[in-house]
């Protein structure tokens, strides 16, 4: 007699997908429990049935439920959201608290947590899968099914790898009889250590729901496949800089509780300071781009989007009336027009500033007192000019500059810090805003300012002029290292580029060039799932090219193509080709942020050639891998 199957409803509101869908490794493969996600989810956890709390995070971001017939559910709400510590989080019950159907459990705010670069999809896992046959996740009309598979099975889905992973050691003989007697949280605790180079190789350890998270000092002492031998270890893979071992619900809490046991200092660890301080000088600054300009790209998206549907529709020949081209210039030019306000306001929230002085120093880089920049690029306005030290100085509005307010506020975050440092707390909360922005304020128009906007024009005129190189080579270099950069962690840098491309001519061309390099990873992942003749092999390799078409190539690069090599190799070249389409067609997207399929919407006025570029980068990258790779079965 097979096993009773178990329908379920889902506790949020959204779109259901199946779990392969879910861009992490531990929740795609099954590794966790069967179920399904929910995608775009309302903001909402309710209970799915009568039962009670088993776990509840600090963090607030996951749940796991108990039901009276005997149902383990882990809901985690977003992907490594446990990194947001509880901000955009509000839980409305405890852990053991008893709980009813329809019962309020979590709140939480899709759009910011979306905003903070948190991808928002949600597994809903049962985590004692093994006791059910087919499970079925369910949601109106919408249902998704998980077939019940054996515990070999299971094991063998367990995700792959990522780039970074050390070499596959040897599998040991068996747990160490040493620790037989002992508890399963210490025996697994231990021989975590025996296998991970011992206590003196952590730096510092955290835990999210499921995994536990290392940050190692020497990542080449990790023996990989003895890890995912001891029993109670559901699979393991290095990524974002932390070894990540999964261990399921409550008993992750156990062995990090005993990790923490033998050595209290590992409690006071932070894995995002032990992460940035392991990168290179070049990775860390593509971090901070990506944390400055990161926050900002869902409001570029907005715009270009709007950009694009009135380009679309100009094209088509719809006659607009005045009043509704002002509105959509309201729509598309006004970022752009403060984009020093919000780029001085990320940074300062960034460098530790008071984030609404960030937003004030902005604004008066793009003061209305001051000539504007548009204006003086036209020769409708010219600039002011101010003596320093006998110096004459050309002061300016900043209307869609970057690199000034990035300066600025970098620049004002230290000088509020200092001040801090010496102002009494009693007069603090007038001196210390007042100093900061007066002292700025006249180094950001009289000094900073002109000399970073110097070279902020020296800089994009040169990266203007090699992306018109003649017969798309700019484009065919780009597309070709781009998916590198990514794997070395400084992809980030691009946008300030894009931003600033955006700002001066309304169009983003990288965006294109991106968009082929990324769908010729996805295809030549494509390509391995259709050489691979194992069932479940190809599965999970679809399932890791999938994202890629959504503008996600890490599950596609980290989880096949490194791993064999030539797939990669083969998808640079698919990508060049694809990028020097793009740069021959000087095809630029209207926006930035978003490309493959997501990305149609910023070439609504160019869909031809957009589909042409990504059908090169597909075809190219998976042609080759086809015709001339063999994976390893």
């Amino acid at each position: 007699m097979g096993m009773a199957e178990l329908l379920l409803e889902s506790p949020l509101e959204g779109e259901l997908v199946a779990l392969k869908e879910v861009n992490d490794p531990a929740f795609g493969s099954g590794t966790m429990g069967r179920g399904a996600a929910v995608k775009n989810p309302k903001g909402k956890v309710v209970a799915p049935f009568d039962g009670e709390v088993t776990v509840l995070f600090p963090t607030k971001h996951a749940i796991g439920l108990h039901s009276t017939a005997g149902v383990d559910l882990l809901v985690h709400v977003g992907l490594d959201t446990v990194n947001l510590e509880g901000k955009h989080f509000t839980a409305h019950v405890e852990q053991g608290a008893e709980i009813k159907k329809g019962d309020l459990l979590i709140e939480f705010d899709e759009a910011a947590i979306r905003a903070a670069g948190y991808d928002t999809t949600t597994p809903v896992v049962v985590t004692n899968a093994a006791d059910y046959g087919t499970i079925t996740l369910s949601l109106g009309a919408q249902k998704v099914s998980s077939p019940g598979e054996g515990e070999e099975e299971a094991s063998e889905a367990a995700a792959p790898a990522a780039a970074g992973t050390p070499a596959a050691s040897a599998a040991p003989a068996g747990p160490n009889p040493a620790y037989a007697s002992m508890p399963a949280e210490e025996r697994v605790a231990h021989e975590i250590l025996d296998h991970i180079g011992g206590m003196a190789n952590i730096r510092s350890a955290e835990h999210c729901a499921t995994r536990l998270r290392l940050i190692l000092n020497d990542k080449d002492k990790i023996e990989d496949k003895a890890v995912e031998n001891i029993d109670g270890v559901k699979g393991q893979f290095f990524a974002a800089a932390q070894y990540q071992i999964i261990l399921g619900t409550g008993f992750v809490n156990k062995v990090y509780d005993v990790l923490v046991g033998m050595n209290p200092a590992l409690a006071g660890g932070s894995n995002k300071e032990a992460a940035y301080e392991q990168m290179t000088t070049a990775q860390k600054i593509s971090r901070t781009f990506g944390d400055v300009f990161v926050p900002i790209i869902p409001v570029l998206v907005a715009t270009g989007l709007f950009m694009g549907l009135r380009g679309m529709l100009q094209n088509l020949g719809v006659e607009m009336s005045d009043n509704l081209v002002r509105m959509s210039q309201i729509l598309t030019d006004t970022a752009f027009a403060f984009l020093p306000a919000l780029v001085c306001w990320s940074t300062m929230k960034k460098f530790g500033g008071t984030p609404v002085i960030g937003i004030v120093l902005g604004l008066m880089l793009v003061a209305p007192q001051l000539p504007n920049a548009y204006a003086i690029a036209s020769g409708e306005a010219q600039p002011i000019y101010m003596n320093l030290l006998g110096l004459s100085i050309p002061v300016v509005g900043y209307q869609g500059s970057v690199l000034p307010a990035l300066v600025l506020g970098i620049l004002a975050a230290k000088v509020e810090a200092g001040l801090k440092k010496f102002i009494p707390d009693v007069v603090d909360l007038i001196f210390t805003p007042f100093l900061t922005l007066f002292s700025c304020m006249i180094v950001g128009l009289l000094i900073v300012g002109p000399i970073m906007h110097t070279l902020e024009l020296a800089v994009f005129g040169a990266v203007r002029a090699f992306l018109e190189l003649p017969f798309g080579i700019g484009g065919f270099i780009v597309g070709g290292v781009h998916q590198v950069i990514v794997v070395f962690g400084v992809h980030h840098v691009f946008n300030a580029l894009e931003v600033q491309l955006l700002a001066s001519t309304g169009l983003d061309p990288f965006n294109a060039i991106i968009t082929g390099a990324i769908v010729a990873q996805g295809g030549a992942a494509v390509a391995v799932a259709a050489r691979t003749h194992d069932a479940k092999k190809r599965a999970l390799y679809i399932s890791s090219a999938v994202p890629a078409f959504l503008g996600i190539t890490e599950p596609a690069i980290f989880g096949i193509n490194l791993r064999f090599m030539k797939p990669f190799i083969y998808g640079l070249v698919g990508g060049a080709c694809a990028g020097a389409i793009a740069g021959f067609l000087h095809l630029a997207g209207t926006g930035m942020g978003i490309t493959v399929l997501p990305g149609t919407l910023l070439y609504l006025d160019h869909l031809a050639e957009y589909v042409l570029v990504n059908a090169v980068g597909f075809g190219v990258a998976f042609g080759l891998t086809f015709t001339f790779f063999r994976p390893e079965e």
